[in-house]
């Protein structure tokens, strides 16, 4: 399915308030927990691809599991498989089959998991022997994927001794391993993280670190509620920002002290104009400023999911930026790093030059174009959203825009409820 997205006639004279669905980050965590400890109920549970494609693989009795395009279920129940009683073989989508997962599959086989790679060696499929698991430390690099790291955390309070877990290196997407700490400490499990002090901005972290989860005694609480999705509250940051003075939008279920590290969104759309406030678990965001920054240097190590988002909006602004930290990047969905040089130089007033794991951007405020600017998604939901908000600058045509199905199904009918008129072509 493509879309043509054409600009909006005129602008909203009410408030807009939408409903996102649960993050999927969280919603995947829990769902690996409930498996292992029935009695939990989770509550605003995540719509997404990945956390269906998650909640059938947990539900099926089948031995041949296809998670799709889900990474996270991939590496989540990888783990989860290795930790339990039966045989299982794990595939994906051709996508996923290229998505590298030696590091887990080496740390699990460390502790005694049998894992055996199905073609080619590194990456899924896989075939799973579980309940050999008897080690009780692991090491793994934690600068590739912290996915890696949450997936042995997550199964560890169902070890007999529990788990040591030894992070080698540069830790990265900090904020995703605190969410699983505060998840499983919110279920009663003792968790004991030896940190080292880090400045994210520097990206300094070249140490190990330790993690000890003990095995779980007793459930403290049996009721979890999943905060909506900050990762898809940013493309309506990028929308505010791209608006006028005044207007306002409201995002339903978002808490002041959230556990998911994209949150930060509130920090860094202060440089496009946009206020941030809470009530009642109501996230407000406003325009309040036109004077936006002329450049931005970011380190995004911390929050990877937001480098095309943020990219966009400096495209739409013409705010020159200069994004680290992002070589998680290379290995999701698409080389996103490539898929956004490719995709943003279709915008003539753009310059833009990449590294391994950074991006530049030089370039102009966006006008209207004669033509509408297509934007191709490669399989990734967040470069069909991420560029959607610049619908309200010039006409775009979405390709293959059924593709946010993967973590925002209901992205597109929220955009019609802010005036962008989108005809499928």
């Amino acid at each position: 399915m493509d879309l043509l997205l054409e600009k909006p006639l005129n602008s909203l004279s009410k408030e807009v308030v939408f409903t996102i669905t649960g993050s999927k980050s969280e919603s995947n965590r829990l769902l690996i927990l409930k498996a292992l400890y029935p009695e939990l109920e989770i509550v605003n549970l995540s719509n997404s691809d990945d956390t269906v494609h998650m909640q059938e693989a947990l539900q099926s009795q089948q031995s041949n599991v296809d998670i799709g395009h889900a990474g996270t279920a991939m590496r989540f129940l990888t783990a989860y498989y290795a930790s339990k009683e039966g045989q299982v073989s794990i595939t994906g989508s051709q996508r996923m089959q290229q998505r590298p997962i030696a590091v887990l599959v080496d740390a699990l086989r460390s502790i005694g998991a049998k894992i055996e790679y199905v073609n080619e060696e590194g990456y899924p499929p896989l075939q799973i022997n579980g309940g050999h698991i008897v080690g009780t430390t692991v090491k793994l690099d934690a600068s590739v994927s912290s996915q890696y790291i949450t997936a042995l955390m997550l199964i560890a309070p169902s070890l007999d001794k529990g788990l040591k877990i030894e992070l080698i290196g540069k830790l990265t997407s900090r904020p995703y391993i605190e969410m699983t700490v505060r998840h499983l400490q919110s279920i009663g499990v003792t968790v004991n993280w030896a940190k080292q002090d880090v400045d994210s901005q520097k990206d300094i972290q070249t140490s190990s670190e330790f993690i000890q989860i003990k095995p779980l005694e007793k459930i403290i609480n049996n009721s979890l509620t999943v905060e909506s999705d900050w990762s898809s509250a940013g493309y309506w940051y990028s929308w505010v920002a791209l608006q006028d003075i005044g207007y306002k939008l409201i995002l339903q279920y978002y808490f002041k002290d959230s556990v998911q590290g994209d949150s930060k969104l509130s920090e860094y759309y202060e440089a496009f104009g946009v206020q941030t406030s809470f009530d009642n678990n109501q996230l407000i965001l406003i325009k309040r400023s036109h004077k936006v920054a002329q450049r931005i240097v970011i380190n995004l190590v911390n929050e990877p999911d937001q480098a095309q988002t943020i990219f966009a909006t400096c495209l739409a602004l013409g705010v020159d930026a200069h994004l680290t930290g992002l070589h998680t990047l290379r290995i999701k969905e698409t080389d996103r790093i490539a898929a956004l040089k490719d995709v943003g130089s279709r915008f003539r007033e753009s310059v833009i030059e990449t590294t391994q794991d950074t991006i530049t951007l030089t370039c102009v405020p966006l006008v209207q174009y004669d033509d509408p600017v297509v934007i191709d998604t490669f399989d990734d939901h967040r470069m069909a959203m991420a560029f959607a908000p610049l619908a309200s600058k010039t006409s775009l045509i979405i390709k293959d825009a059924g593709v946010v199905s993967k973590s925002y199904p209901q992205f597109w009918d929220d955009l019609k409820q802010v005036n962008v008129n989108i005809t499928e072509i």
